[in-house]
């Protein structure tokens, strides 16, 4: 069983976690409203487990989220932020192998705490719900 890995807030609310099993890849698909990998549409993290939508990235809006699904982390490296040193990973779209964003693995300043153990999304790697709905429906509502 996979639920070990899952955080505990996350059990029972989740029912499929990814994994490679005889060379198959095993996504998770999130019931509700969930941002999506842009390149391959892949479920990436649901709108109710999303922190905050004031941070940024080289490519422009980035949002902090307590949990994500369907990502790999790449190795840990320390990156020097506006908001101070941190000890972060780089996560990747399973299904694309693509770079979304990353998580916090340590924040060295006391008021950065919060982050560890959090994934940024960059926005322009995202689509949400609505996108998805607009782009088959022909009209858009989203920011």
């Amino acid at each position: 069983s996979f639920d070990n890995l899952l955080p505990e807030s996350s059990k029972n609310r989740l029912p499929y976690f990814h994994f490679l099993h005889m060379g198959r890849l095993f996504l998770q698909y999130l019931d509700g409203r969930a941002y999506s990998c842009r390149s391959c549409k892949s479920n990436l993290a649901l709108l109710d487990e999303l922190v905050s939508k004031s941070f940024h990235c080289k490519n422009g809006k980035a949002y902090l989220f307590n949990f994500v699904v369907n990502v790999c982390t790449g190795p840990k490296e320390e990156r020097l932020m506006t908001t101070g040193l941190h000890t972060v990973c780089d996560i990747f779209c399973t299904c694309c192998n693509r770079v979304v964003g990353w998580k916090y693995e340590e924040a060295f300043d006391k008021t950065q705490k919060y982050k560890e153990g959090k994934f940024i999304l960059e926005r322009a790697k995202l689509t949400d719900a609505s996108e998805v709905h607009a782009a088959e429906t022909g009209g858009s509502d989203c920011e």
